[in-house]
């Protein structure tokens, strides 16, 4: 295979790779947790799927919510739609990467 034939397929995988990558920023469906779907998110059975422009969104535990989220009803929903990632915080410490929020661990 010439050097050009090498080229064309690697900038066609690379078009591909961005064609089928998940849009930044972009929310997934969260397990419906009994009442409302938080804020900016459709039931859906039971799931709630992020409408347009929807902020993360995460599973409220006991109390507050972690750095950079407000409480919406039963869930955790991000203060921007940039909000940092969290997640519940399971054991002891947060993973590399993350930093301790309460109940709750999110990216640095």
């Amino acid at each position: 295979m010439n050097r050009k034939s090498k080229l064309g397929m690697v900038g066609a995988a690379l078009l591909a790779a961005m064609l089928v990558a998940p849009h930044a920023g972009a929310q997934n469906a969260i397990e419906r947790k009994g009442g409302s779907c938080p804020t900016g998110y459709n039931q859906s059975g039971n799931y709630c799927n992020p409408g347009s422009g929807a902020k993360p969104a995460i599973h409220r535990i006991g109390g507050s919510c972690p750095t950079g989220y407000n409480q919406s009803g039963d869930y955790c929903v991000g203060s921007s739609s940039s909000a940092k990632h969290a997640m519940h915080r399971s054991g002891g410490s947060c993973p590399s990467g993350y930093s301790q929020s309460g109940s709750y661990c999110v990216k640095n």
